[in-house]
Formats: C-alpha cells, sequence, structure tokens
C-alpha cells in the first residue's frame, strides 16, 4: 500500500490562506469606503473576487472578519513598537514617544473603520464585551514594551492601569486631530507632548544607586 503523502492538506490549507487574506484586503477597502454599517457581504466577495461560499467558509460574519482583521493589525503593531523601541539606545522619554509615534503612524481608513465598528459594538452587548477584553489585552500587551523602554531610561512606572487607560486616551483624542489637520506640524507636536506628558506624569525617577541615605 502507498504511503499517504501530506502534500494535498499543504496545497488546501495555502489556498485558504490565500482566501482569507484576499477577503480581509478586500474587507479593508470595502469598510473604508462604504461604513462598517452599509458594508455587505456580497459587496466584500465581489471586490476579493470570490462567492459567498468562498466568504463563509472562512468567516461566520462581518463581525468575525473584522476581529480577525483588528487581531492581525495588532499583533503587526505591537512588533513594530518592539522593534522601534529596540533599536533606540537607552532612550529618554522623549526618545521613546518618537519612536512609538513614527512606528504605529495614524492611519486615516483604519481609524474610520474602528471608530464606525466600535459604534457597532456599543450597540451590541456581547460584541461590546469581546471589544472590551480585546482592548485589554492590547494594553496588556504594550505596557511590559513601554515599562522597559523607561526603564532604560532610569523611570519606573507608578500605576501601570492608569498609565494605559492614558496612553490609548491621548492616542485615540490625538489621532482625530492628526486626520482633521494633517498638514499642521503643531497638531503633531502637541500630540508628542500629551504622550510625553502620560509619561511623566505615571512614571518616576529612580532612585541613585550610589546616593547617600540621609543621616
Amino acid at each position: 500500500m502507498t504511503a499517504p503523502t501530506s502534500t494535498p492538506p499543504q496545497r488546501v490549507t495555502a489556498r485558504r490562506a490565500r482566501t482569507r487574506r484576499r477577503l480581509l484586503d478586500a474587507a479593508l477597502d470595502v469598510f473604508a469606503e462604504q461604513g462598517f454599517g452599509r458594508s455587505t457581504v456580497e459587496q466584500v466577495c465581489e471586490r476579493a473576487g470570490y462567492t459567498r461560499g468562498a466568504f463563509y467558509s472562512n468567516f461566520t460574519s462581518l463581525d468575525e472578519l473584522f476581529l480577525v482583521m483588528w487581531e492581525e493589525r495588532s499583533t503587526r503593531m505591537l512588533a513594530d513598537l518592539r522593534a522601534a523601541l529596540a533599536e533606540v539606545a537607552a532612550p529618554g522619554p522623549e526618545d521613546a514617544v518618537r519612536a512609538a509615534l513614527a512606528a504605529i503612524p495614524v492611519d486615516d481608513s483604519w481609524f474610520r473603520v474602528t471608530a464606525e465598528f466600535t459604534a457597532h459594538a456599543l450597540r451590541n452587548p456581547s460584541l461590546r464585551r469581546v471589544m472590551a477584553a480585546r482592548e485589554q489585552s492590547i494594553q496588556d500587551a504594550i505596557l511590559p514594551v513601554i515599562t522597559a523602554a523607561l526603564g532604560r531610561a532610569g523611570r519606573r512606572v507608578t500605576d501601570a492601569t492608569a498609565l494605559g487607560q492614558a496612553l490609548v486616551a491621548v492616542h485615540d483624542g490625538t489621532s482625530v486631530q492628526v486626520l482633521l489637520e494633517p498638514g499642521s506640524d503643531a497638531v503633531r507636536r502637541r500630540r508628542e507632548e500629551l504622550f510625553l506628558n502620560v509619561l511623566h506624569s505615571y512614571s518616576t525617577p529612580n532612585a541613585e544607586p550610589n546616593a547617600k541615605e540621609p543621616k
């Protein structure tokens, strides 16, 4: 009897991966152009060049597709952030902020899509819980990276939870300003300053290692 070969399953897996990739890329374009709430499975399939059957063999809904898309982008963003901060030798907080903002620039299309999906999730309690859990997991993954960068700059975090929430608030708020005034250097400088203020507010300088105890 001839031994079974593993080649066919590999071909199927590769083909499935390509299908998912094209559907995800097509969906981002459709969501950005039409708005998440007005987008349909048919529009995504037409843009990707697939049938509804291909869509439903990979995703149960547009909600699930978006969450997969969000997970991918979050993973990539975290990797880019780690790489950017690792390249700055013993950075000060200012260096960390500049490196981080360069690594995760504001993306007009992605911001519009996430803003619309967030509004959609707020109307759906179960989806809202999923979004909240994923936001928390992103903060949990980013905070050690930020904490390590601050540590190399001679600072320690005093309240990690508050720091994570403040960074998200500043990112979301200033992203809107950057998108509304894309050519404004003043807006980008204030964005840097706000992030820097947050880092200083929720961290403190490490004690001098050779400092003498007061008599």
